[in-house]
């Protein structure tokens, strides 16, 4: 039986990088990041990553089915029984079409969705101080395209909340403190609920 954790976060969240430094602590944790799958989708030249990228250079979401193919399958293949998950559900229509494959997926459970809570102001400056950052050069961090991200965010984000708090499973963590401590935070948590 495979443990999920979805982590959710707006975009300069942190929730990458928190959810890659608990993995390389821990030999039983595989992390994945939508965003990661998707890119090295675009890399390998596929059709399905031409498609992928049409969507990601606009600061659009992914299609369901391409989505959902893509991390089930990661799931699956992972090699250890916590898999972590960022950066996914995106909208509601994504949290409901998963939601309804977890319901009929024996091999895997979904412990808890955790929100990396960070204001407008925060995630902007670290998205586009990314953005300036010579080792990582993004085609999709500039203003515009990082607002229309922060939009796709916040517009679904109130029902995602309500649909798992309501089956106690949202975790909100503040995303404003130093990595070390949300990594810390976070980390507990996931250890007390493996």
């Amino acid at each position: 039986m495979k443990k999920l954790f979805l982590i959710i976060g707006a975009p300069g969240s942190g929730k990458t990088t928190d959810a890659e430094l608990i993995a390389d602590k821990h030999k039983n944790i595989t992390h994945y990041s939508t965003g990661d799958m998707f890119r090295a989708e675009v890399a390998s030249g596929s059709k399905r990553g031409t498609i992928i990228n049409k969507y990601i250079s606009a600061g659009h979401i992914v299609p369901i089915d391409i989505a959902i193919e893509t991390i089930v399958g990661a799931i699956k293949k992972a090699p250890t029984d916590v898999v972590i998950i960022d950066g996914y559900p995106r909208s509601s229509e994504q949290m409901i079409e998963l939601d309804k494959y977890l319901a009929n997926e024996p091999e895997v459970e979904l412990v808890n969705v955790i929100e990396v809570e960070v204001s407008k102001e925060t995630a902007f400056q670290r998205v586009l101080g990314r953005a300036s950052d010579a080792q990582v050069v993004r085609t999709d961090d500039n203003e515009e395209v990082f607002l229309n991200r922060i939009k796709l965010y916040t517009d679904p984000l109130a029902e995602i909340q309500s649909f798992y708090r309501e089956r106690n499973l949202l975790k909100i963590i503040s995303g404003e403190a130093t990595i070390e401590m949300i990594v810390n935070e976070m980390d507990e948590f996931i250890q007390s609920r493996v």
